[in-house]
């Protein structure tokens, strides 16, 4: 039961094998002087890191998530090609993650630098990276300098992974919404009179109501596939008002998990009724992750319980094919009774990111090369484009034109002017830079809502809120040990092995439960929660519980 933060992918619903991306050439002692500043500031391009520092290089890349191959012009990686000498040979996920993750570590076959993974750590693929960052890294030591400890592996108190969201500089403004909800179409929303759901009794009549209109449409979706089955897993901690802590709830610093309790059953419950009633995808809890994006996109999806993030290809699909009204807005659901606590403060990916294998020949090169893209200049190249092309400078304030919004928003036009295969996993600036924009157009606040579609700007207006973030309670600062899905599990452990048991029960058992005929559903939610007593689940409650201990102690300001 645990959610990865945030790993944006390409709007693509086709998986491709690999993507070769061989960008050639040396950096050159004239490339320094492209580096220039306009009067008010702002970067144009940026520096061409000097051929001593960085020697011209092919670095292989392994990503563990599915993307659409850039063309060989994006001028982007040729950027990064003519600015720092080095050349990006990527390969990106094709099919299930752990199958490929074992292949790998079997043979020892590892990329330059790969994407973070619990188990590529636990099987020695990476080299620490602590002195690395102290000797030849000044900013990614600056930029990681206030969650350093939090960074390390509690394991071995190394740092083997850079964190590739959720470190903060200057304002933090919250525009979008890409956290945990309970979604439904926009379409939906203005057909129904703007309605505002809070129970599951309440979000469910108003798919049901839609649907007798729309036959065609698919009622509720659900996912639950490899590691993205947090859409089935995790809404009954939400219901009951806990934050997003993955298998377990936390109550005064003490775990517990919750699979086998009413919090649960009620929610499965729900489901299996509401099955019986025509409104589930029957096909929703044996799909695979393209075919639930290739559903989102299709515009049929009524609503669905995720995180934002994870659904967000299917949904630029939709945006790309103009159907604004069939993408989507969250709502926070509750039990009687509970306190909302869906929408937390950002917190630091640990162990999701870049890290170096020990494969690498050069790891000197390798960081080097990732700490010349964290000066603002290539930050500013990532995250906003290139000034006049993808954006314009007024007053000292980044903005986009229309048409640059446009071309934004296409995923043609994407793959041959982002970087978004690469920078997704990146170490990146968030917040604000030092001339007050924020780090990417989506959370500049006039940016943001200019750059909406007016459909949505309708939406938005009619609740009465100018982001979609506004939908969700603002959350209060996290608890230190926050969040307990991202407590390592070592593997082999007898958490591991007892996380694992409860997964596999959690896979046969909520799809039979929820497809059962209604009479049958306490017997089989009698039996699924009979296997879990047996599934030693206590050593991994011992385990979340004492790293809750340990983070408090060693993360708490002093």
């Amino acid at each position: 039961m645990v959610m990865k933060i945030k790993r944006p992918v390409l709007a693509t619903l086709v998986p491709v094998l690999a993507l070769g991306l061989t960008l050639t050439g040396c950096t050159d002692a004239k490339d320094a002087a492209s580096n220039t500043t306009s009067p008010n500031g702002s970067q144009t391009t940026p520096a061409a890191t000097q051929s001593n520092e960085v020697k011209p290089v092919t670095l292989s890349l392994f990503i563990d998530s599915p993307y659409q191959q850039p063309t060989p012009d994006n001028k982007i990686y040729k950027m990064i090609k003519e600015k720092t000498g080095v050349s990006l040979k990527m390969e990106f996920l094709v099919g299930d993650l752990q199958q490929k993750l074992g292949v790998m570590i079997a043979g020892g076959d590892y990329a330059d630098i790969m994407t973070g993974n619990d188990k590529l750590i636990a099987a020695g693929a990476f080299v620490p990276l602590e002195d690395l960052i102290d000797k030849y890294a000044p900013n990614l030591k600056k930029h990681y300098a206030s969650v350093w400890n939090q960074m390390k592996d509690p394991a071995s108190g190394h740092l083997y992974v850079l964190p590739n969201y959720n470190v903060f500089s200057g304002q933090f403004n919250e525009t979008a919404y890409e956290g945990p909800g309970f979604y439904l179409q926009k379409d939906v929303l203005k057909e129904m009179g703007y309605p505002t759901p809070k129970t599951l009794e309440e979000y469910f009549d108003i798919i049901a109501k839609y649907k007798a209109k729309h036959p065609d449409m698919i009622g509720f979706e659900t996912l639950n596939f490899d590691w993205r089955n947090f859409p089935l897993l995790n809404p009954p901690e939400h219901l009951a008002g806990h934050p997003n802590d993955g298998g377990v709830i936390v109550e005064n610093g003490k775990a517990q998990i919750f699979a086998d309790k009413d919090i649960a059953k009620t929610y499965y419950k729900k489901l299996n009724e509401i099955n019986a009633q025509g409104l589930m995808d029957r096909e929703a809890l044996v799909q695979n992750y393209d075919q639930y994006l290739a559903k989102i996109a299709s515009g049929r999806v009524i609503g669905m319980f995720d995180q934002h993030w994870n659904f967000g290809d299917g949904e630029r699909s939709l945006i790309s094919q103009n159907k604004i009204g069939s993408t989507y807005v969250g709502f926070p659901l509750l039990y009687p009774g509970a306190k909302e606590y869906y929408r937390d403060r950002p917190v630091l990916n640990i162990n999701r990111g870049y890290g170096i294998s020990t494969k690498a020949k050069d790891p000197v090169q390798i960081i080097k090369f990732l700490d010349s893209l964290m000066t603002e200049d290539w930050q500013k190249t990532l995250q906003w484009g290139i000034q006049g092309d993808d954006y314009t400078v007024k007053d000292g304030k980044f903005a986009r034109t229309p048409e640059q919004r446009a071309k934004a928003d296409d995923n043609t036009w994407k793959l041959a002017n982002k970087a978004e295969a690469f920078f997704a996993n990146l170490p990146k600036m968030q917040g604000t830079y030092s001339d007050g924009n924020a780090t990417d157009p989506g959370t500049q606040p006039q940016e943001f809502y200019d750059s909406l579609k007016p459909q949505d700007q309708e939406v938005l207006k009619a609740y009465n809120h100018k982001t979609w973030a506004e939908f969700f309670k603002t959350p209060d600062e996290n608890p230190v040990y926050y969040p307990a899905w991202s407590i390592d599990l070592v593997d082999g452990s007898p958490a591991k092995v007892a996380n694992t048991k409860m997964n596999d029960l959690a896979v046969k058992y909520l799809p039979k439960a929820i497809l059962a005929k209604p009479d049958d559903f306490e017997g089989v939610w009698k039996e699924y929660v009979d296997q879990i007593s047996k599934s030693n689940y206590k050593v991994y409650e011992d385990r979340i519980n004492d790293q809750i201990s340990w983070r408090i102690k060693n993360w708490s300001s002093k």
